[in-house]
């Protein structure tokens, strides 16, 4: 398969890009920033740079030729503004949803979060609530076009434990708990390799199933 991840210098876009080139996946990662180029190559993964706050859908697309899969795990990470928040995680993930229907890209797996379905509570600051509000407002722009094979994983709280290999992956919601970044990577990996998951949405916590059983139960 070939795979192209946006933000492909995340915490889990890097580990996933681990995963799938072991396995003998192509991967190409899209960063804004050319100085993180040796990290992504350091996967084994090939480097697309692109600002997704700045560039147009069609600046996009020429990187995702070929692609059987695209995946967003682009983030504002720790620190942004809540200006930040919008311009990533939504309006990044729409402008590589318009550039995979660009390139004929129907698979596109997006990285979201969980609790986006309730309204954040503004004790967490304004970042916290435009963060939240992003994820979901993502969320509905994707599902609500035809021209993708979507699957949403919404994974808890992110720790950068060793991976566990055992989760809790469902479609309806679960008790919030932490998920190994490893954890995540793997089980976009198994996704990107599990024909029938597009159309879900998808809770994932820390759990007790092995992973490929994990995946194969909400299939």
């Amino acid at each position: 398969m070939r795979i192209v991840i946006a933000g492909g210098h995340g915490q889990i876009a890097l580990r996933l890009a681990t995963l799938l080139t072991a396995r003998g996946d192509e991967v190409t990662g899209v960063v804004r920033n050319p100085d993180h180029r040796a990290d992504v190559e350091a996967t084994g993964a090939s480097v697309a740079v692109v600002d997704l706050e700045s560039a147009a859908a069609t600046d996009l697309a020429p990187h995702l030729e070929g692609a059987d899969a695209v995946v967003f795990a682009a983030g504002a990470g720790p620190g942004s503004t809540a200006e930040r928040k919008d311009t990533v995680d939504r309006a990044a993930a729409e402008l590589l949803a318009d550039a995979a229907a660009a390139a004929g890209v129907r698979r596109y797996l997006l990285v979201s979060a969980t609790g986006v379905d309730a309204e954040p509570d503004p004790a967490r600051g304004e970042v916290w609530v435009a963060y939240i509000r992003a994820k979901k407002a993502a969320e509905d722009a994707l599902l609500g076009r035809t021209d993708l094979d979507l699957t949403i994983l919404r994974p808890g709280t992110l720790t950068n434990d060793p991976a566990v290999g055992r989760v809790a992956l469902s479609t309806g919601s679960l008790e919030r708990r932490e998920v190994t970044r490893d954890d995540v990577a793997a089980v976009l990996a198994a996704l990107l390799a599990a024909p029938g998951t597009d159309g879900l949405t998808l809770e994932l916590m820390g759990g007790d199933s092995p992973i490929a059983e994990a995946v194969a139960a909400v299939v």
